[in-house]
């Protein structure tokens, strides 16, 4: 089985921790991550404060295969993933010599002033490899592990795109819904002995309603083919098993 490959992220921004900005990068992350054979692991929403950036990403670089972060590589003052990153890494923080020309030619092309606040988004820690950026020209950057892109959707997902046919990848994860007219009470601890008998398979349980009717969609999933069938299996006879009367009606 290919060794196990897994991701973090750390979306970045005061907008999102007070409602203002809806993040749309998480659900699309966990998405391609899970096509591509990676585990996303675990997501923090941080403010843009430099000390819980800095702890944020030091803490999931430490125990996971990739960090990806979201926001703060704007031109505004409280922009400040780049610094962060920088810091996180003991690296100093400048102007990238090819960002800047990139983005030099871009506004000039326009008509439009290279300002002080345009040029921040050139700055990048020392050694920082470029993420092509092919909306808005201004590219996000990678130090070691760790992949600091833009929090905007749309250029979040482009630059995602570039980024990910050079990941190192693992095993797909593959799984089969099976539903069930069970309440999660009446199955929770058969199913949790199911769980720890088929160590290979991660089961989940996820309660439904709809048109009057409670039902329980229950979730196997595995790398190994065999693993997920026998868990399969085990469970329809679990719920085979379990007297009818314990069906919740709306």
């Amino acid at each position: 089985m290919s060794e196990l490959v897994t991701a973090a992220m750390v979306v970045i921004g005061d907008e999102i921790l007070s409602g203002r900005t809806k993040d749309r990068n998480i659900g699309h992350l966990a998405d391609m991550l899970t096509a591509v054979g990676i585990d996303l692991r675990e997501v923090r929403v941080v403010s843009d404060d430099e000390t819980a950036i800095v702890e944020a990403v030091n803490a999931l670089r430490a125990r996971n295969t990739y960090v990806f972060t979201t926001g703060g590589i704007g031109p505004t003052h409280d922009d400040i993933t780049a610094d962060s990153i920088a810091r996180a890494f003991g690296r100093p923080c400048g102007y990238d010599e090819k960002a800047y020309r990139l983005l030099e030619e871009h506004y000039g092309r326009r008509g439009i002033e290279f300002s002080e606040a345009r040029k921040r988004m050139a700055r990048m820690p020392e050694g920082a490899e470029h993420i092509e950026n092919p909306i808005s020209v201004a590219p996000g950057f990678r130090v070691e592990n760790v992949y600091v892109m833009a929090g905007v959707p749309a250029i979040f997902q482009a630059m995602l795109d570039n980024v990910i046919p050079k990941l190192r990848t693992g095993a797909r994860l593959i799984s089969e819904t099976i539903p069930s007219p069970l309440p999660e009470g009446a199955i929770g601890g058969p199913l949790g002995e199911i769980q720890a008998a088929h160590p290979e398979t991660i089961i989940g349980s996820y309660p439904k309603y709809q048109d009057g009717s409670f039902w329980t969609e229950i979730v196997v999933r595995s790398r190994s083919r065999e693993a997920l069938a026998a868990a399969v299996e085990a469970t329809r006879h679990m719920l085979e098993a379990i007297p009818a009367r314990q069906v919740v009606k709306g």
